[in-house]
């Protein structure tokens, strides 16, 4: 099986910074794209922001210039920093990676278990 583990969010003031990261482990030959998503209660999750294996990049408009993605293909890690953090960015983050398991032909996606992040005052 694969696991995805999230860290570092929690609460910060308006303007402030948090970096999340995300460690995948378990049974993986091939990690291809990862992601990191944001939900807020009872609406869909949506895409922040995705980086390929070779640190191609995409971001959401509204994180453009503030969110920086980056992964660490030695460590199976992915991470976030969030500069700048707006209330209006007071979401659960989830990761997320497209993985090829070792005796398999098929990549899937996996999710981790989510990481509150609170910009407040």
């Amino acid at each position: 099986q694969v696991q995805l583990v999230e860290s570092g969010g929690g609460l910060v003031q308006p303007g402030g910074s948090l970096r999340l990261s995300c460690a995948a482990s378990g049974s993986i030959f091939r990690i291809n794209d990862m992601g990191w998503y944001r939900q807020a209660p009872g609406k869909q999750r949506e895409l922040v922001a995705v980086i390929t294996t070779g640190g191609s990049t995409n971001y959401a408009d509204s994180v453009k210039g503030r969110f920086t993605i980056s992964r660490d293909n030695a460590k199976n890690t992915v991470y976030l920093q969030m500069n700048s953090l707006k209330p209006e960015d007071t979401y659960v983050y989830y990761c997320n990676a497209n993985v090829l398991r070792y005796g398999t032909v098929y990549s899937y996606s996996y999710w981790g278990q989510g990481t509150q992040v609170t910009v407040s005052s």
